[in-house]
């Protein structure tokens, strides 16, 4: 393991303040699950790393009806996963975070910190981003609220300037009449990353769909959203052809690269899988 230097944060604003007085190779530990392995493996260059998991209130979860589900920036991913109102409301979710490693990492693993790792192929952003999430960033000077959507400018690279800390993510309330589906797609069942993940969120009104959104992962530089698949399918009822249409022009929107864990036709392939198939599942959960 390189050494580094340890510094606790008991604020966000004496945090923040470490990040912009130590230099460009001082990072935020919460988790550490992929921090700690790239220190490891000597994959980043690591002098200083700030610990924010004693700052309080980045630990709490709460919801209303109004606002949705708002959590802290702490909230470990076994958690989020083993919360009952996840598994009810937002089943898209539960689905990502049950996928994301294994029992160990899950317990350690902060869902913030997976998103803000920024990975195209993160299990958690694509159902977040079908949900239309909002993530909160904090400065001495501001507190701004992002679209998770716009987040994200490339591979690890996202919209945080220095010394901003992530403090929570927002997911909106689920109506009464939407539907949720998240499939990821890899080698093997378990402790995979994902070759292709694709999350929808829908909402049906007198049997015709009144709001879609789909997101894809691992296709594209950062997760994507397929606006002409989700433009065929509003209006509609979601009947087999209009799906296997609209899948088709998923496939169409993404732009998949080829490397060690498949092809990107492969990948194209299998947006257009798995798109009609979620779907179809998040139309089966409206009902």
């Amino acid at each position: 393991m390189r050494r580094f230097e340890y510094h606790r944060a008991e604020t966000l604003e004496h945090a923040s303040r470490l990040l912009t007085d130590l230099g460009e190779d001082t990072f935020l530990f919460n988790g550490g699950t992929d921090l700690l392995v790239e220190i490891r493996e000597r994959l980043r260059r690591v002098r200083h790393v700030v610990d924010i998991k004693h700052i309080p209130g980045l630990s709490d979860i709460a919801y209303d009806e109004t606002r949705g589900l708002t959590f802290g920036a702490l909230v470990t991913v076994g958690r989020l996963e083993r919360l009952p109102l996840v598994r009810e409301r937002y089943p898209n979710l539960r689905a990502a975070l049950a996928s994301l490693g294994s029992i160990q990492v899950r317990n350690r693993a902060t869902v913030a910190g997976n998103v803000c790792r920024a990975s195209p192929s993160a299990d958690t952003i694509p159902p977040l981003v079908a949900d239309g999430a909002f993530i909160h960033i904090y400065s001495p000077t501001n507190m701004r609220v992002v679209p998770l959507a716009e987040f994200f400018t490339g591979p690890g690279r996202t919209v945080l300037t220095r010394g901003e800390i992530v403090t929570g993510i927002t997911v909106p309330p689920a109506a009464d009449n939407a539907g949720k589906a998240y499939i990821k797609h890899g080698r093997r069942k378990a402790m995979e990353l994902s070759t292709v993940g694709v999350a929808v969120s829908l909402s049906m009104e007198d049997g015709l769909c009144s709001d879609i959104r789909i997101a894809l992962g691992a296709v594209g530089a950062t997760v994507l959203r397929a606006p002409g698949a989700e433009a065929m399918l509003r209006g509609t009822a979601l009947d087999a052809a209009t799906v296997e249409s609209a899948a088709t022009r998923a496939m169409e929107e993404c732009t998949p690269i080829s490397n060690v864990r498949a092809s990107a036709d492969y990948r194209r392939d299998m947006v257009g899988v798995l798109t009609g198939r979620a779907i179809r599942q998040a139309l089966e959960a409206s009902a």
